[in-house]
């Protein structure tokens, strides 16, 4: 562990899993304290708390829909209660359909932009008030290089991405005099439990299609977030890609 992050207080939605667990690691491997955020997978939370800890960081397991506003202030509330307010905000909790627009239901629809995108905003405004008021704080958005290009099959996680990258400029321009920094990381396919479940010639097809010929690890992903948080101190809405050149700017 370094002291890069010490005492800071990380919140990581969706970080029991995949990009969110990477993400929960590695900025405690740079000495934050995190409160890793779970909506059903107590265990898998419990194993990165356990890991971490077992590292001799500090964090702890916050259960929360962060589609649902109420129970996101609650969360925030909880975390400040045993942690500290949250100085660094990591929304990663996301959700994919595959349906094309005109077989997409309006649950699938609503969904989408609930977790993708609506639970970006009421994470924000929870964490907001504490760090204007500290003038001071960063907002990272995971993102997708489906908020740059598009994909077929994805109308609903499509429009989600690409309204959170506007999200990131609004709030990166309504913080900036407060000292807060709001980015997003874009990252493209990446070797998590969706991933896993695809067939050796699947995974091909979609190698094929990355620049870099490879699929990302979480670890990379994480990389990227921890650069921003760390070491883009003058970065505020901009857009990382880290989707092995699938997404070109």
């Amino acid at each position: 562990m370094t002291e890069e992050l010490s005492g800071r207080v990380v919140l990581v939605s969706g970080g029991s899993r995949g990009i969110g667990a990477a993400i929960c690691r590695r900025l405690a491997q740079a000495g934050a304290t995190i409160a890793v955020n779970y909506r059903r997978s107590a265990d898998r939370a419990a194993e990165v708390v356990a890991d971490i800890e077992a590292a001799g960081g500090r964090a702890q397991a916050f259960a929360a829909d962060v589609g649902d506003s109420t129970q996101v202030d609650a969360l925030v509330a909880e975390v400040r209660e045993a942690l500290g307010p949250v100085e660094i905000l990591v929304h990663n909790a996301g959700l994919h359909h595959s349906a094309m627009a005109h077989k997409m239901s309006d649950a699938q629809w609503h969904e989408a932009l609930t977790v993708n995108l609506s639970a970006a905003f009421y994470l924000s405004r929870a964490v907001l008030p504490a760090m204007r008021e500290a003038k001071s704080g960063t907002i990272v958005f995971i993102s997708s290089a489906s908020g740059s290009v598009a994909q077929v099959g994805a109308a609903g996680y499509t429009a989600a991405k690409h309204g959170l990258h506007g999200l990131t400029k609004a709030l990166a321009l309504e913080g900036a005099r407060k000292g807060i920094r709001v980015n997003a990381v874009a990252p493209g396919m990446t070797n998590t439990d969706m991933v896993a479940e695809l067939d050796d010639e699947q995974r091909a097809g979609l190698r094929q299609r990355i620049p870099l010929g490879r699929i990302a690890s979480p670890e990379e992903v994480a990389e990227t977030v921890h650069f921003v948080v760390r070491h883009a101190t003058y970065a505020t809405g901009n857009i990382f890609h880290a989707s092995g050149g699938v997404a070109m700017s």
